[in-house]
């Protein structure tokens, strides 16, 4: 008896952990995705300008995602950069999936399925030429764009809209591009 309680308590604690860590592909309320999102327009190379610093990027520079969409809508994902203390480029192969409407920029992705965590475009200009993204909280945040670097206002428009939706953009990394151009 005692054995079929272990295994039954082990069995409720795998599904409490597993409803949380589904849970992470949600969003937080007050961040909006954008509407007439356009997946066709949105794939390609983007580079990481800021971010807030997270275990799976730290100290990593010349950041980039690449996205291509898949037969099935859904998108790959292969982030890469190089690690700073063996100066080498690693990469990290992924999927992303819409959450609800593909016209909207809420997708969950995944690099450890079925792991999944939000994937949130609160912003994108009309050319699609930068973005800015949140995660499943107020400490994922990152500002991409189609080239190394942009422009002082689109920084400081970055950091105004996120101020106002409650990140500390004090805790920005401004991630260094080899190829960019001061």
């Amino acid at each position: 008896m005692k054995t079929v309680s272990i295994t039954h308590c082990s069995i409720i604690i795998l599904l409490i952990l597993f409803v949380g860590i589904i849970g992470c592909a949600t969003k937080p309320d007050h961040i909006k995705p954008v509407t007439n999102f356009d997946a066709k327009q949105y794939v390609g190379k983007w580079y990481e300008i800021a971010r807030f610093d997270n275990s799976f990027e730290k100290g990593m520079t010349d950041v980039y995602a690449e996205y291509s969409l898949k037969p099935n809508g859904a998108i790959q994902v292969v982030n890469s950069g190089i690690k700073s203390e063996t100066g080498k480029r690693v990469y990290a192969k992924g999927v992303a999936k819409f959450v609800k409407d593909p016209t909207i920029g809420y997708l969950k992705v995944s690099f450890f399925r079925p792991f999944y965590g939000a994937y949130v475009v609160f912003q994108v200009d009309d050319a699609y030429e930068y973005a800015y993204v949140a995660g499943n909280n107020t400490n994922y945040l990152w500002l991409l764009a189609r080239t190394p670097s942009v422009s002082e206002n689109v920084k400081q428009d970055f950091i105004d809209k996120a101020q106002a939706l409650g990140f500390d953009t004090d805790k920005l990394i401004w991630v260094q591009h080899a190829s960019a151009v001061s």
